[in-house]
Protein backbone atom coordinates (compact mmCIF):
# COMPACT_ATOMS: atom_id res chain seq x y z
CA UNK A 1 0.00 0.00 0.00
CA UNK A 2 1.28 3.50 -0.86
CA UNK A 3 2.94 5.07 2.20
CA UNK A 4 1.35 8.43 1.43
CA UNK A 5 -2.10 6.83 1.49
CA UNK A 6 -1.36 5.19 4.85
CA UNK A 7 -0.20 8.52 6.27
CA UNK A 8 -3.25 10.35 4.95
CA UNK A 9 -5.60 7.70 6.36
CA UNK A 10 -3.86 7.82 9.73
CA UNK A 11 -4.20 11.60 9.86
CA UNK A 12 -7.88 11.31 8.97
CA UNK A 13 -8.49 8.87 11.82
CA UNK A 14 -6.58 11.07 14.25
CA UNK A 15 -8.57 14.07 13.12
CA UNK A 16 -11.83 12.21 13.62
CA UNK A 17 -10.82 11.22 17.14
CA UNK A 18 -9.90 14.82 17.85
CA UNK A 19 -13.32 16.02 16.76
CA UNK A 20 -15.13 13.31 18.71
CA UNK A 21 -12.89 12.58 21.70
CA UNK A 22 -15.41 10.49 23.62
CA UNK A 23 -16.69 8.18 20.90
CA UNK A 24 -13.72 5.81 21.13
CA UNK A 25 -13.82 3.80 24.35
CA UNK A 26 -12.02 0.87 25.85
CA UNK A 27 -13.52 -2.59 25.67
CA UNK A 28 -16.05 -3.21 28.42
CA UNK A 29 -17.69 -6.52 29.18
CA UNK A 30 -20.34 -8.07 31.37
CA UNK A 31 -19.17 -10.08 34.39
CA UNK A 32 -15.86 -8.19 34.39
CA UNK A 33 -15.39 -8.87 38.12
CA UNK A 34 -16.31 -12.58 37.98
CA UNK A 35 -12.91 -13.70 39.26
CA UNK A 36 -12.30 -11.05 41.92
CA UNK A 37 -15.74 -10.01 43.21
CA UNK A 38 -18.32 -12.36 41.68
CA UNK A 39 -21.25 -11.06 43.74
CA UNK A 40 -20.60 -7.37 43.13
CA UNK A 41 -23.87 -6.72 41.30
CA UNK A 42 -25.91 -8.27 44.11
CA UNK A 43 -23.97 -6.28 46.71
CA UNK A 44 -24.53 -3.03 44.86
CA UNK A 45 -28.20 -3.80 44.18
CA UNK A 46 -28.87 -4.47 47.87
CA UNK A 47 -27.14 -1.26 48.96
CA UNK A 48 -28.99 0.79 46.35
CA UNK A 49 -32.30 -0.79 47.36
CA UNK A 50 -31.75 0.28 50.97
CA UNK A 51 -30.96 3.82 49.87
CA UNK A 52 -34.06 4.08 47.66
CA UNK A 53 -36.22 2.83 50.54
CA UNK A 54 -34.83 5.70 52.62
CA UNK A 55 -35.62 8.28 49.93
CA UNK A 56 -37.02 8.08 46.40
CA UNK A 57 -34.96 11.17 45.56
CA UNK A 58 -32.03 8.78 45.11
CA UNK A 59 -33.55 7.46 41.85
CA UNK A 60 -33.37 10.59 39.72
CA UNK A 61 -30.30 11.83 41.60
CA UNK A 62 -28.29 8.75 40.66
CA UNK A 63 -29.39 8.73 37.02
CA UNK A 64 -28.53 12.40 36.66
CA UNK A 65 -25.16 11.89 38.34
CA UNK A 66 -24.30 9.19 35.80
CA UNK A 67 -25.27 11.41 32.86
CA UNK A 68 -23.34 14.43 34.17
CA UNK A 69 -20.32 12.21 34.80
CA UNK A 70 -20.25 10.60 31.36
CA UNK A 71 -20.71 13.83 29.38
CA UNK A 72 -17.67 15.44 31.03
CA UNK A 73 -14.40 13.56 30.48
CA UNK A 74 -16.28 10.29 30.09
CA UNK A 75 -17.74 7.77 32.55
CA UNK A 76 -14.95 7.90 35.14
CA UNK A 77 -16.64 9.04 38.38
CA UNK A 78 -14.76 12.35 38.16
CA UNK A 79 -17.97 14.19 39.05
CA UNK A 80 -17.86 12.63 42.55
CA UNK A 81 -14.46 14.12 43.44
CA UNK A 82 -14.54 16.77 46.17
CA UNK A 83 -12.84 20.10 45.58
CA UNK A 84 -9.69 20.96 47.51
CA UNK A 85 -7.92 24.20 48.28
CA UNK A 86 -5.85 23.82 45.13
CA UNK A 87 -8.49 22.39 42.81
CA UNK A 88 -12.10 23.27 42.04
CA UNK A 89 -13.63 19.95 40.97
CA UNK A 90 -16.39 19.21 38.43
CA UNK A 91 -19.12 18.96 41.06
CA UNK A 92 -18.64 22.62 41.98
CA UNK A 93 -19.22 23.96 38.47
CA UNK A 94 -22.53 25.91 38.35
CA UNK A 95 -24.08 23.28 36.04
CA UNK A 96 -23.47 20.61 38.70
CA UNK A 97 -24.47 22.46 41.85
CA UNK A 98 -28.04 21.17 41.54
CA UNK A 99 -26.93 17.53 41.60
CA UNK A 100 -28.72 16.09 44.62
CA UNK A 101 -26.57 14.77 47.45
CA UNK A 102 -28.56 11.52 47.50
CA UNK A 103 -27.01 10.53 44.18
CA UNK A 104 -23.50 10.85 45.58
CA UNK A 105 -24.56 9.08 48.76
CA UNK A 106 -25.99 6.17 46.78
CA UNK A 107 -22.58 5.52 45.21
CA UNK A 108 -20.69 6.03 48.48
CA UNK A 109 -22.92 3.57 50.34
CA UNK A 110 -22.65 0.99 47.54
CA UNK A 111 -18.86 1.40 47.52
CA UNK A 112 -18.75 0.82 51.29
CA UNK A 113 -20.87 -2.33 50.91
CA UNK A 114 -18.57 -3.68 48.19
CA UNK A 115 -15.40 -2.90 50.14
CA UNK A 116 -16.85 -4.59 53.24
CA UNK A 117 -16.25 -7.91 51.45
CA UNK A 118 -12.52 -8.68 51.87
CA UNK A 119 -12.05 -10.20 48.41
CA UNK A 120 -13.73 -7.17 46.79
CA UNK A 121 -12.01 -4.37 48.72
CA UNK A 122 -10.45 -1.80 46.38
CA UNK A 123 -11.11 -4.10 43.40
CA UNK A 124 -14.22 -2.41 41.95
CA UNK A 125 -14.10 1.11 40.47
CA UNK A 126 -16.40 3.91 41.56
CA UNK A 127 -17.22 4.45 37.87
CA UNK A 128 -18.54 0.90 37.60
CA UNK A 129 -20.44 1.18 40.88
CA UNK A 130 -22.15 4.33 39.54
CA UNK A 131 -23.06 2.50 36.31
CA UNK A 132 -24.54 -0.43 38.24
CA UNK A 133 -26.34 1.83 40.70
CA UNK A 134 -27.91 3.72 37.80
CA UNK A 135 -29.29 0.49 36.36
CA UNK A 136 -30.58 -0.52 39.78
CA UNK A 137 -32.47 2.72 40.53
CA UNK A 138 -34.07 2.56 37.09
CA UNK A 139 -35.23 -1.01 37.69
CA UNK A 140 -36.41 -0.29 41.24
CA UNK A 141 -38.57 2.58 39.98
CA UNK A 142 -40.33 0.46 37.37
CA UNK A 143 -37.96 0.81 34.43
CA UNK A 144 -36.20 -1.93 32.47
CA UNK A 145 -33.50 -4.17 33.88
CA UNK A 146 -30.45 -4.66 31.71
CA UNK A 147 -26.94 -6.11 31.78
CA UNK A 148 -24.30 -3.51 32.64
CA UNK A 149 -20.97 -3.57 30.85
CA UNK A 150 -18.11 -3.19 33.34
CA UNK A 151 -14.38 -2.55 33.37
CA UNK A 152 -14.15 1.24 33.72
CA UNK A 153 -11.31 2.77 35.68
CA UNK A 154 -11.75 5.88 37.81
CA UNK A 155 -10.48 9.16 36.38
CA UNK A 156 -7.42 10.86 37.84
CA UNK A 157 -8.49 14.45 37.16
CA UNK A 158 -11.57 16.55 37.91
CA UNK A 159 -11.69 20.24 37.07
CA UNK A 160 -14.69 22.56 37.05
CA UNK A 161 -13.42 24.21 33.87
CA UNK A 162 -13.85 20.96 31.95
CA UNK A 163 -17.63 21.07 32.52
CA UNK A 164 -18.20 24.27 30.57
CA UNK A 165 -20.25 23.68 27.42
CA UNK A 166 -20.50 19.91 27.94
CA UNK A 167 -23.99 19.63 29.45
CA UNK A 168 -27.33 20.52 27.80
CA UNK A 169 -29.17 23.62 28.96
CA UNK A 170 -32.94 23.54 29.71
CA UNK A 171 -33.63 25.85 26.73
CA UNK A 172 -31.75 23.83 24.07
CA UNK A 173 -33.43 23.22 20.72
CA UNK A 174 -33.22 19.97 18.77
CA UNK A 175 -30.17 20.99 16.76
CA UNK A 176 -28.26 21.92 19.89
CA UNK A 177 -29.24 18.66 21.57
CA UNK A 178 -28.29 16.56 18.56
CA UNK A 179 -24.92 18.28 18.24
CA UNK A 180 -24.04 17.74 21.89
CA UNK A 181 -25.14 14.10 21.92
CA UNK A 182 -23.44 13.37 18.60
CA UNK A 183 -20.15 14.61 20.08
CA UNK A 184 -20.54 11.73 22.54
CA UNK A 185 -21.35 9.15 19.89
CA UNK A 186 -25.10 9.24 20.53
CA UNK A 187 -27.84 9.56 17.90
CA UNK A 188 -31.05 11.57 17.97
CA UNK A 189 -32.91 8.39 18.89
CA UNK A 190 -30.50 7.83 21.78
CA UNK A 191 -31.01 11.43 22.89
CA UNK A 192 -34.80 11.15 22.91
CA UNK A 193 -34.61 7.86 24.83
CA UNK A 194 -32.23 9.25 27.46
CA UNK A 195 -34.35 12.38 27.84
CA UNK A 196 -37.07 10.13 29.26
CA UNK A 197 -35.07 10.01 32.48
CA UNK A 198 -37.03 13.22 33.14
CA UNK A 199 -39.95 10.94 33.94
CA UNK A 200 -38.59 10.89 37.51
CA UNK A 201 -37.19 13.57 39.78
CA UNK A 202 -37.58 17.25 40.47
CA UNK A 203 -36.44 20.63 39.16
CA UNK A 204 -35.91 24.01 40.79
CA UNK A 205 -38.34 26.66 39.55
CA UNK A 206 -35.55 28.83 38.21
CA UNK A 207 -34.71 26.25 35.55
CA UNK A 208 -37.96 26.88 33.66
CA UNK A 209 -39.36 30.16 35.06
CA UNK A 210 -38.70 31.96 31.77
CA UNK A 211 -41.35 29.74 30.15
CA UNK A 212 -43.92 31.03 32.65
CA UNK A 213 -43.24 34.76 32.83
CA UNK A 214 -40.93 36.15 30.16
CA UNK A 215 -40.71 33.73 27.27
CA UNK A 216 -41.03 36.47 24.64
CA UNK A 217 -42.53 39.95 24.18
CA UNK A 218 -45.52 38.57 22.30
CA UNK A 219 -46.00 35.53 24.56
CA UNK A 220 -44.87 35.89 28.18
CA UNK A 221 -45.97 32.27 28.67
CA UNK A 222 -44.48 29.69 26.30
CA UNK A 223 -47.30 28.83 23.87
CA UNK A 224 -46.16 25.21 23.65
CA UNK A 225 -47.09 24.72 27.33
CA UNK A 226 -50.54 23.35 28.05
CA UNK A 227 -52.49 26.28 29.57
CA UNK A 228 -53.69 24.37 32.62
CA UNK A 229 -50.21 22.97 33.21
CA UNK A 230 -48.72 26.47 32.90
CA UNK A 231 -51.22 27.77 35.48
CA UNK A 232 -50.34 24.88 37.80
CA UNK A 233 -46.64 25.66 37.48
CA UNK A 234 -47.25 29.36 38.11
CA UNK A 235 -49.05 28.51 41.36
CA UNK A 236 -46.15 26.30 42.41
CA UNK A 237 -43.50 28.74 41.22
CA UNK A 238 -44.73 32.32 41.62
CA UNK A 239 -42.45 35.20 40.65
CA UNK A 240 -39.53 35.66 43.06
CA UNK A 241 -40.17 32.24 44.56
CA UNK A 242 -37.71 30.78 47.08
CA UNK A 243 -34.89 29.35 44.88
CA UNK A 244 -34.94 26.10 46.86
CA UNK A 245 -38.52 25.27 45.82
CA UNK A 246 -38.80 22.31 43.46
CA UNK A 247 -41.56 20.71 41.35
CA UNK A 248 -41.83 17.22 39.90
CA UNK A 249 -40.51 16.73 36.39
CA UNK A 250 -43.40 14.43 35.53
CA UNK A 251 -46.81 15.70 36.73
CA UNK A 252 -48.46 12.30 36.23
CA UNK A 253 -46.19 9.59 37.70
CA UNK A 254 -43.14 11.36 39.18
CA UNK A 255 -41.79 8.33 41.04
CA UNK A 256 -42.17 5.78 38.24
CA UNK A 257 -39.78 5.26 35.37
CA UNK A 258 -42.25 4.87 32.50
CA UNK A 259 -43.38 6.12 29.10
CA UNK A 260 -45.64 8.77 30.65
CA UNK A 261 -42.88 11.25 29.78
CA UNK A 262 -43.81 10.94 26.11
CA UNK A 263 -47.54 11.20 26.76
CA UNK A 264 -46.84 14.38 28.69
CA UNK A 265 -44.99 15.85 25.71
CA UNK A 266 -47.98 15.11 23.47
CA UNK A 267 -50.13 17.13 25.87
CA UNK A 268 -47.77 20.11 26.18
CA UNK A 269 -46.55 19.06 29.61
CA UNK A 270 -42.81 18.92 29.07
CA UNK A 271 -41.24 20.88 31.93
CA UNK A 272 -38.15 22.18 30.09
CA UNK A 273 -38.02 23.62 26.61
CA UNK A 274 -35.59 20.84 25.71
CA UNK A 275 -38.27 18.32 26.70
CA UNK A 276 -41.17 19.90 24.81
CA UNK A 277 -39.11 20.49 21.66
CA UNK A 278 -38.92 16.72 21.18
CA UNK A 279 -42.61 16.87 20.29
CA UNK A 280 -42.90 20.29 18.67
CA UNK A 281 -40.02 19.57 16.27
CA UNK A 282 -41.35 17.35 13.49
CA UNK A 283 -38.02 15.53 13.18
CA UNK A 284 -38.33 13.90 16.62
CA UNK A 285 -42.14 13.88 17.00
CA UNK A 286 -42.65 10.44 15.37
CA UNK A 287 -40.32 8.88 17.96
CA UNK A 288 -42.24 10.53 20.80
CA UNK A 289 -45.56 9.33 19.36
CA UNK A 290 -44.25 5.80 18.94
CA UNK A 291 -42.90 5.48 22.46
CA UNK A 292 -45.98 7.11 23.99
CA UNK A 293 -47.91 3.95 23.05
CA UNK A 294 -45.22 1.25 23.12
CA UNK A 295 -43.45 0.49 26.38
CA UNK A 296 -41.42 -2.28 24.77
CA UNK A 297 -40.16 -0.06 21.94
CA UNK A 298 -39.18 2.66 24.39
CA UNK A 299 -37.45 0.33 26.82
CA UNK A 300 -35.49 -1.39 24.05
CA UNK A 301 -34.28 1.98 22.77
CA UNK A 302 -33.49 3.22 26.27
CA UNK A 303 -31.38 0.17 27.16
CA UNK A 304 -29.44 0.58 23.92
CA UNK A 305 -28.92 4.30 24.57
CA UNK A 306 -27.80 4.03 28.19
CA UNK A 307 -25.44 1.19 27.29
CA UNK A 308 -23.85 3.42 24.65
CA UNK A 309 -23.71 6.29 27.16
CA UNK A 310 -21.82 4.01 29.54
CA UNK A 311 -19.07 3.52 26.94
CA UNK A 312 -18.26 7.21 26.60
CA UNK A 313 -14.68 8.15 27.42
CA UNK A 314 -13.87 5.01 29.40
CA UNK A 315 -10.46 5.03 31.12
CA UNK A 316 -8.13 2.03 31.25
CA UNK A 317 -4.58 1.27 32.34
CA UNK A 318 -2.46 4.25 33.36
CA UNK A 319 -5.28 6.62 32.35
CA UNK A 320 -7.16 5.64 35.48
CA UNK A 321 -7.17 3.61 38.68
CA UNK A 322 -9.52 2.24 41.34
CA UNK A 323 -10.16 4.83 44.03
CA UNK A 324 -10.15 3.81 47.67
CA UNK A 325 -12.46 6.74 48.35
CA UNK A 326 -14.82 7.73 45.53
CA UNK A 327 -14.68 11.40 46.53
CA UNK A 328 -10.87 11.74 46.60
CA UNK A 329 -7.92 10.76 44.43
CA UNK A 330 -5.65 8.01 45.76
Amino acid sequence: MDARFVLAWSLLILGFCGLFPYTVSAQLKQNYYANVCPNVETIVRDAVGKKVKQTSVAVAATIRLFFHDCFVQGCDASVIIQSTGSNKAEKDHPDNLSLAGDGFDTVIKAKAAVDAVPSCKNKVSCADILAMATRDVITLSGGPSYAVELGRMDGVSSNATSVEGKLPKPFFNLDQLNTMFAANGLSQTDMVALSAAHTVGFSHCGQFANRLYNFSRQNPVDATLDKNYAAQLQSQCPKNVDPTIVVTMDPISPNTFDKAYFKNLQQGKGLFSLDQVLFTDTRSRPTVNNWAVSTSAFETAFVSAITKLGRVGVKTGKNGNIRRDCSAFN
